[in-house]
Protein backbone atom coordinates (compact mmCIF):
# COMPACT_ATOMS: atom_id res chain seq x y z
CA UNK A 1 0.00 0.00 0.00
CA UNK A 2 0.41 3.63 -0.52
CA UNK A 3 3.04 5.16 2.47
CA UNK A 4 0.39 8.03 2.62
CA UNK A 5 -2.45 5.97 3.19
CA UNK A 6 -3.45 7.27 7.17
CA UNK A 7 -3.17 3.76 9.45
CA UNK A 8 -1.16 1.92 7.02
CA UNK A 9 1.06 -0.83 8.90
CA UNK A 10 4.58 -1.08 7.41
CA UNK A 11 4.63 -5.14 5.86
CA UNK A 12 8.64 -4.68 5.96
CA UNK A 13 8.35 -7.94 7.92
CA UNK A 14 6.31 -9.98 5.50
CA UNK A 15 8.10 -8.58 2.71
CA UNK A 16 11.75 -9.56 4.21
CA UNK A 17 10.47 -13.43 4.73
CA UNK A 18 9.20 -13.40 1.14
CA UNK A 19 12.53 -12.49 -0.15
CA UNK A 20 14.12 -15.01 2.35
CA UNK A 21 11.97 -17.47 0.94
CA UNK A 22 12.91 -16.71 -2.63
CA UNK A 23 16.72 -17.44 -1.23
CA UNK A 24 15.81 -20.50 0.36
CA UNK A 25 14.70 -21.59 -3.13
CA UNK A 26 17.98 -20.68 -4.86
CA UNK A 27 19.81 -22.31 -2.22
CA UNK A 28 17.59 -25.35 -3.07
CA UNK A 29 17.85 -25.02 -7.04
CA UNK A 30 22.13 -24.89 -6.39
CA UNK A 31 22.00 -28.13 -3.80
CA UNK A 32 19.75 -29.98 -6.45
CA UNK A 33 22.25 -29.07 -9.43
CA UNK A 34 25.00 -29.89 -7.08
CA UNK A 35 23.21 -33.13 -6.35
CA UNK A 36 22.94 -34.29 -9.83
CA UNK A 37 27.00 -33.53 -10.36
CA UNK A 38 28.29 -36.67 -8.20
CA UNK A 39 29.86 -39.69 -9.89
CA UNK A 40 29.86 -43.18 -8.92
CA UNK A 41 29.41 -41.84 -5.00
CA UNK A 42 32.19 -39.23 -5.50
CA UNK A 43 30.63 -35.70 -5.29
CA UNK A 44 32.80 -32.88 -5.65
CA UNK A 45 30.20 -30.44 -4.77
CA UNK A 46 29.70 -31.73 -1.56
CA UNK A 47 30.88 -27.90 0.05
CA UNK A 48 28.43 -26.24 -2.16
CA UNK A 49 25.84 -28.28 -0.84
CA UNK A 50 26.83 -28.37 2.98
CA UNK A 51 27.34 -24.34 3.02
CA UNK A 52 23.58 -23.46 0.95
CA UNK A 53 22.13 -26.35 3.07
CA UNK A 54 23.43 -24.83 6.14
CA UNK A 55 22.82 -20.95 5.08
CA UNK A 56 19.23 -21.52 3.73
CA UNK A 57 17.87 -23.41 7.62
CA UNK A 58 19.88 -20.63 9.11
CA UNK A 59 18.31 -18.02 6.62
CA UNK A 60 15.02 -20.03 7.49
CA UNK A 61 15.23 -20.02 11.22
CA UNK A 62 15.98 -16.14 10.76
CA UNK A 63 13.04 -15.18 8.82
CA UNK A 64 10.61 -17.26 10.72
CA UNK A 65 11.45 -15.74 14.03
CA UNK A 66 11.11 -12.24 12.80
CA UNK A 67 7.97 -13.40 11.34
CA UNK A 68 6.71 -14.50 14.81
CA UNK A 69 7.99 -11.98 17.08
CA UNK A 70 7.77 -9.06 15.23
CA UNK A 71 4.70 -9.43 12.83
CA UNK A 72 2.41 -12.51 14.20
CA UNK A 73 3.45 -12.65 17.83
CA UNK A 74 2.31 -9.29 17.82
CA UNK A 75 -1.22 -9.66 16.97
CA UNK A 76 -4.12 -9.05 18.81
CA UNK A 77 -7.71 -10.71 18.30
CA UNK A 78 -10.60 -8.40 19.14
CA UNK A 79 -12.94 -11.30 20.24
CA UNK A 80 -15.85 -9.43 20.92
CA UNK A 81 -15.46 -8.23 17.31
CA UNK A 82 -14.72 -11.80 15.91
CA UNK A 83 -17.77 -13.20 17.31
CA UNK A 84 -20.01 -10.43 16.28
CA UNK A 85 -18.39 -10.72 12.73
CA UNK A 86 -19.38 -15.30 13.05
CA UNK A 87 -22.96 -14.27 14.10
CA UNK A 88 -23.25 -12.36 10.75
CA UNK A 89 -21.93 -14.61 8.18
CA UNK A 90 -24.73 -16.19 6.37
CA UNK A 91 -22.42 -19.58 5.89
CA UNK A 92 -23.46 -20.45 9.37
CA UNK A 93 -27.00 -20.86 7.88
CA UNK A 94 -26.10 -23.68 6.66
CA UNK A 95 -26.37 -25.57 9.60
CA UNK A 96 -30.16 -25.25 10.07
CA UNK A 97 -30.19 -27.22 6.81
CA UNK A 98 -31.54 -30.66 8.40
CA UNK A 99 -33.98 -28.61 10.61
CA UNK A 100 -35.73 -26.07 8.48
CA UNK A 101 -34.96 -27.30 5.14
CA UNK A 102 -32.61 -25.65 2.11
CA UNK A 103 -35.32 -23.20 0.70
CA UNK A 104 -35.98 -21.37 4.98
CA UNK A 105 -32.40 -21.23 5.86
CA UNK A 106 -31.23 -19.65 2.74
CA UNK A 107 -34.63 -16.88 3.46
CA UNK A 108 -32.64 -16.90 7.20
CA UNK A 109 -29.19 -16.31 5.70
CA UNK A 110 -30.35 -13.52 3.17
CA UNK A 111 -32.70 -11.64 5.34
CA UNK A 112 -29.90 -11.64 8.02
CA UNK A 113 -27.70 -10.66 5.66
CA UNK A 114 -29.44 -7.79 4.09
CA UNK A 115 -30.49 -6.25 7.35
CA UNK A 116 -26.84 -6.83 8.87
CA UNK A 117 -28.23 -8.80 11.88
CA UNK A 118 -27.33 -11.84 13.30
CA UNK A 119 -28.45 -15.70 11.86
CA UNK A 120 -29.50 -16.25 15.64
CA UNK A 121 -31.84 -13.32 15.67
CA UNK A 122 -33.62 -13.60 12.42
CA UNK A 123 -33.66 -17.84 12.81
CA UNK A 124 -35.91 -17.09 15.94
CA UNK A 125 -38.45 -15.27 14.55
CA UNK A 126 -38.77 -17.15 11.96
CA UNK A 127 -39.12 -20.64 13.22
CA UNK A 128 -39.97 -22.59 16.02
CA UNK A 129 -36.86 -23.77 16.97
CA UNK A 130 -36.00 -22.72 20.88
CA UNK A 131 -32.97 -20.12 21.60
CA UNK A 132 -31.61 -22.75 23.13
CA UNK A 133 -31.37 -25.15 20.20
CA UNK A 134 -30.61 -22.58 17.84
CA UNK A 135 -27.43 -21.14 19.95
CA UNK A 136 -26.15 -24.71 20.04
CA UNK A 137 -26.97 -25.26 16.46
CA UNK A 138 -25.23 -22.49 15.24
CA UNK A 139 -22.75 -22.39 17.80
CA UNK A 140 -19.38 -21.56 15.35
CA UNK A 141 -16.69 -23.74 17.34
CA UNK A 142 -19.23 -26.46 17.37
CA UNK A 143 -19.52 -26.34 13.59
CA UNK A 144 -15.57 -26.97 13.09
CA UNK A 145 -15.33 -29.58 15.40
CA UNK A 146 -16.95 -32.02 12.48
CA UNK A 147 -19.66 -35.17 13.25
CA UNK A 148 -22.82 -35.50 13.65
CA UNK A 149 -24.68 -32.37 15.10
CA UNK A 150 -26.44 -32.88 18.70
CA UNK A 151 -30.22 -30.87 18.22
CA UNK A 152 -31.58 -32.31 21.33
CA UNK A 153 -31.97 -30.96 25.16
CA UNK A 154 -28.81 -30.10 26.58
CA UNK A 155 -27.65 -32.70 28.67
Amino acid sequence: GSSIMPGKVNPVIPEAVAMAAAQIIGFDSAITIAAQSGNFQLNVMLPLIANNLISATRLAARAARALGEQAIGRFTVRRAHVAEQLSRNPVIATALNPLVGYDKATSIAKRAYAEGRSVLDVAIEETDLSREVLERVLDPEALTRGGLPQWGPAK
